[in-house]
């Protein structure tokens, strides 16, 4: 069924990101390569901190204030 954000790792993949949300694969990646929030790219793989997507959900988004 659903599962808590503790279920997940701090640092999230695309799939991840896909499974908290309730989007599809291409919506995922459309979201993490639109800039919103900080990704990190290791060679193909994108990684996204758990707790930047968090902040982004609830509204704080520290990394377009940074900028």
């Amino acid at each position: 069924m659903y599962k808590t954000y503790d279920n997940y790792p701090d640092v999230l993949n695309v799939t991840d990101v896909q499974e908290i949300l309730g989007i599809g694969r291409k919506q995922a990646y459309e979201l993490v390569n639109s800039g919103v929030f900080h990704v990190t790219k290791i060679g193909k793989r994108i990684k996204i901190s758990k707790r930047i997507l968090i902040e982004w959900l609830e509204g704080g988004n520290s990394y377009e204030k940074a900028n």
